[in-house]
């Protein structure tokens, strides 16, 4: 956890963290997933010095999880796999869908 992170976050992190260890997900991703939950919060509330466009217009974490729920794991969303090959400047991005954009970054 950063320094300086509130009671409140530490509280979320151990519980995002046990959820997937819960899950049977390893302890180092357990660790990341708990964290990139925790930083999403930190940014939608203003609570963090800088926001990616992702953390702060996309949907919420807890949003998510009960999209997904009772789908099993989707991966990234679109908006978060164009922001990746946005950040890795991928050729003609923009013209790809999710399909798309999964096979050009590599991702299963």
């Amino acid at each position: 956890m950063p320094r300086g992170a509130s009671p409140k976050r530490e509280r979320q992190y151990e519980h995002s963290k046990d959820s997937a260890l819960d899950r049977g997900e390893s302890g180092k991703r357990a660790e990341e997933i708990a964290a990139r939950t925790v930083n999403k919060e930190r940014a939608r509330s203003g609570e963090s010095r800088t926001a990616g466009r992702t953390s702060t217009e996309d949907m919420s974490s807890a949003e998510r999880g009960g999209q997904r729920s009772h789908k099993g794991a989707q991966g990234p969303t679109y908006d978060q796999l164009y922001e990746e090959a946005k950040k890795r400047n991928v050729n003609g991005r923009s013209g790809m869908n999710k399909a798309q954009l999964k096979k050009a970054l590599g991702d299963k």
